[in-house]
């Protein structure tokens, strides 16, 4: 199984911070936002891990990565022009194709350890597997409707919502999934979005999902990166040294 980061975008919910950097580089707690997909990744063993960057702050995502973690098989990828999900992911489709993946949207922080959930995935005949996470504010987030242990539906921020479970920012796919997005059409937002290959699954009956029992935020706002910098501080989760990050020699 290989996984993915996508960690680019251009940031605006951030701005002026991502000016001069990617939002993966900025700090929640002692360590960059990048550390905690990283991490989360790491806990599954995975073959590979790909990262798709913005084109304009590559080489500092890529230097940052190639210091701290010079021993483990990264592959990084550029994105010239931020066309949506969809469009970030098929960039990585020569060093992930074959294999099942784990997507991960990099901005996203996660409690949860998902390494069980990964290998029974990869044991399953699930063409997908979606996070779930029951929300307050639904109509803020993509929304899945379920029956049983299927996804029969899912909706990006519905003004109805018919339930109250977000999509997280972390899914499984099958190997069939860049076939899927070959077949992905521009949404009326102007962009090829992940969720119409989704819906490919779900039609299906083959998309499953879990639901994420710990702390889940999208730390892509002023507002909700401080709510991640407070949790991560509080349980010392942001100590540099749980994700082998070593101080750089003088």
């Amino acid at each position: 199984m290989k996984g993915v980061i996508l960690a680019c975008g251009k940031g605006t919910r951030l701005w002026p911070l991502t000016q001069i950097t990617n939002k993966h580089l900025l700090p929640v707690g002692r360590v960059p936002m990048i550390e905690y997909p990283l991490q989360i990744l790491r806990q599954m063993d995975l073959e590979q891990t790909s990262i798709v960057m913005d084109q304009k702050h590559f080489f500092c995502l890529e230097d940052y990565l190639s210091h701290t973690h010079p021993y483990e098989n990264y592959v990084c990828h550029s994105e010239h022009n931020s066309e949506g999900t969809a469009a970030s992911l098929l960039l990585a489709q020569n060093s992930l194709k074959g294999s099942k993946i784990v997507v991960y949207l990099g901005d996203n922080i996660f409690e949860d350890d998902f390494s069980k959930v990964a290998k029974y995935f990869q044991q399953s005949d699930l063409g997908g597997m979606l996070f779930l996470k029951k929300v307050d504010n639904p109509e803020m987030f993509g929304v899945a409707e379920i029956n049983g242990d299927r996804v029969i539906s899912v909706e990006e921020k519905p003004s109805s919502p018919k339930t109250n479970y977000a999509i997280t920012g972390l899914s499984f796919y099958d190997e069939t999934i860049f076939e899927r997005l070959q077949g992905v059409r521009v949404s009326a937002r102007g962009e090829l979005e992940l969720p119409d290959a989704m819906m490919t699954y779900i039609e299906e009956g083959r998309m499953g999902y879990t639901f994420v029992k710990g702390f889940w935020k999208d730390a892509g706002t002023h507002e909700s990166i401080k709510e991640c910098v407070d949790y991560v501080s509080s349980l010392d989760l942001d100590n540099p040294e749980k994700f082998n990050i070593k101080p750089f020699h003088k």
